[in-house]
């Protein structure tokens, strides 16, 4: 789809386009048919997609102007300002493929590093960026580019109301979102491997099937707004952040526009372009659309562009893809799962695996329905999403832990595939060996989530998940894998450092809150029970009404207030605030001129936290 200037359909050539769509559908029969599609010759391609942060680790809004320097048309935008993507070329699957992939994977990371360190930013890979925060999902932060905005605005409409965020991890994270820009959190390594026609049904089911123990030693991304929620929260974000569905009171199956799929694929890949012809309405469209099935008639290969753009809008994890390329139509299986990151040798590590293992196939699994249910290897997919290493997965009708599946049954069946394609025994070893090492020693998630919980012991939540995307950082310019990274175990010496640091970067968010007409003596109660000093009080709205301080519990004690006095009785109204993006240092010198102990923070007169002073204690020493 992004080789094509798309633009919003309207309703009055919504029918046109879908007869262009129909005719490509066709097409495709026609061309599988009589042979137009490339077969004997594999080819592998991959996108690099990568995150650019300011010299504090939080996120950049530089992209555009990054991705002029770098000049190379390789390199591209994403939704979101602090995110770019580097396409790779195709290469033939061959003994040194992998380190041809490496070798241009590296140049390119640093020719991006050299443009972005002229701004002072680095370039980060991370499945999620831990330092991103909901000041930096405003749509300001959306790439100043008409299609994003167009994309925007499709969904929001079609959703027909706000986004709701809703994940239950180790903690629990539920907001509700105007934009999509929550897809722009997301950030991955995404695999390409062409097939041939006839095997492309068989490969299909089999990358299905394969797709959940595959997560599980590849998950890294299990933060996310300093929530520690799954170990793949990617897979969970990416789909609400989309979901164009409507809330209704019918008991109705809907289909996602993000998925995994709902059945094994019969008979022929076009099934699966039919269905979500079927199952989700057109949104994009583009000009100058070509009659496919004319162009065959006159011999020629036709470029779909009906069926690209409307495959392009619907987001399976694993998509089935057919392209053209110098007048030579072919298909591709592209893996949409994997997160960028933690090193370069992680995501080549990664690869070498899913290549091996859709190449050396058993031949059992050519039909793959009689060997396992198609819903236990969807159930597979999010269990490991959810508890990557650690999950329990169901294959073949016996239940394994993920890690005993990948050891024992899938990294063999790699190394066959990756021997019979006569790749380079050094890499073979290598690569799997890596994954070996993972699946005993660390994820990326679990290297994340360790360290992370080191630090919060230390820090602010804020400043550990920008000690953490330090270390990150730090790591990958070793071009160490993820197994051999240490555990962080104390903050650096430099955290925390409130030098031009704002509001929001230290405030609390898990705030004790009490309504008008909350009773007064069950507050001074929890007050003492929670060693609590200051208390917002706001409306059912969640607007902020007045405030609630030990001092002036005490002032109304000394004076003696009646059993059932309500919170509206004893509150302070007039109450000083500060805003997100004020700087610590002026709350903190408003907080001494005005002899208070804490300003909540507003945002469009909602409270969204509470800075005290033991927040800033550090400052006012």
């Amino acid at each position: 789809m992004g080789n094509f200037n798309v633009r919003k359909i309207e309703d009055s050539e919504r029918a046109q386009f879908i007869s262009h769509l129909l005719k490509d559908i066709r097409a495709v029969e026609l061309m599988i048919e009589r042979g137009l599609i490339e077969r004997g010759i594999t080819r592998i391609g991959a996108e690099q997609e990568f995150c650019l942060v300011k010299p504090d680790f939080s996120p950049s809004t530089l992209a555009l102007d990054i991705l002029k320097d770098i000049n190379d048309p390789h390199f591209t935008t994403e939704l979101a300002r602090y995110n770019l993507e580097v396409n790779l070329d195709p290469i033939e699957l061959k003994a040194d493929c992998f380190q041809q992939v490496k070798h241009q994977l590296t140049s390119m990371l640093e020719k991006a590093r050299k443009a972005a360190g002229a701004y002072d930013n680095k370039v980060v890979l991370a499945g999620i960026l831990p330092t991103i925060r909901k000041q930096e999902l405003t749509l300001e932060y959306l790439t100043p580019m008409d299609r994003y905005h167009l994309l925007n605005e499709i969904t929001v409409n079609l959703r027909g109301g706000d986004f709701s965020i809703h994940m239950q991890g180790v903690d629990e994270l539920t907001v509700l979102h105007d934009s999509i820009l929550f897809e722009g959190c997301n950030t991955s390594f995404q695999m390409h491997l062409q097939v041939d026609p006839e095997d492309m049904v068989s490969s299909y089911n089999w990358s299905q099937a394969i797709a959940g123990p595959l997560l599980s030693v590849c998950a890294n991304s299990p933060l996310l707004l300093g929530r520690e929620l799954w170990s793949e929260t990617r897979i969970a974000l990416y789909q609400q952040s989309v979901d164009t569905r409507k809330a209704s009171y019918s008991l109705t199956d809907q289909s996602p526009r993000v998925t995994f799929g709902s059945k094994w694929v019969r008979d022929s890949i076009v099934n699966i372009f039919k269905d979500d012809i079927a199952y989700h309405r057109t949104i994009l469209t583009t000009d100058n659309l070509t009659d496919s099935l004319q162009e065959l008639h006159d011999g020629r290969i036709p470029h779909l562009k009906a069926l690209q753009i409307n495959n392009g809008t619907i987001y399976r994890w694993n998509r089935p893809c057919i392209g053209v390329a110098n007048d030579v139509a072919h298909l591709r299986i592209e893996n949409r799962y994997i997160p960028s990151g933690p090193s370069v040798e992680d995501e080549i590590a990664n690869f070498v695996f899913w290549v091996g293992l859709m190449l050396g196939r058993p031949e059992q699994f050519d039909q793959i329905e009689t060997q396992m249910d198609f819903e236990d290897a969807k159930g597979n997919f999010y269990k490991a999403a959810r508890h990557g290493k650690e999950s329990q997965l169901r294959w073949t009708g016996n239940t394994l832990s993920a890690m005993d599946l990948v050891r024992k049954v899938l990294l063999p069946i790699a190394y066959d595939g990756l021997k019979k394609l006569k790749i380079d025994n050094a890499d073979i070893e290598r690569y799997l060996q890596i994954i070996e090492l993972r699946s005993n020693r660390n994820t990326g998630a679990s290297w994340t989530i360790k360290s992370f919980r080191n630090l919060k012991k230390e820090l602010k939540r804020d400043d550990a998940l920008k000690a953490l995307t330090d270390e990150m950082y730090a790591n990958q310019l070793t071009l160490k894998p993820v197994h051999e990274w240490s555990h962080v175990m104390h903050a650096p010496a430099h955290y925390p450092d409130y030098i031009n640091k704002k509001v929001h970067e230290i405030m609390t968010t898990k705030i004790f809150t009490v309504h008008p007409n909350d009773l007064a003596s069950l507050v001074k109660s929890i007050m003492d029970w929670r060693n609590i000093h200051h208390v917002p009080v706001v409306d059912s709205e969640e607007n902020l009404t007045g405030i609630i301080t030990s001092k002036n519990i005490i002032t109304y004690e000394n004076i003696g207030f009646p059993e059932l006095t309500e919170v509206k009785d004893i509150m302070v109204n007039e109450v000083l605030t500060a805003n997100p993006k004020m700087l610590v240092d002026e709350a903190a010198d408003l907080m001494l001129a005005k002899k208070i102990g804490c300003l909540p923070v507003v945002e469009n007169g909602k409270l969204i936290g509470i800075i005290t002073r033991n927040d800033i204690v550090t400052r006012l020493k």
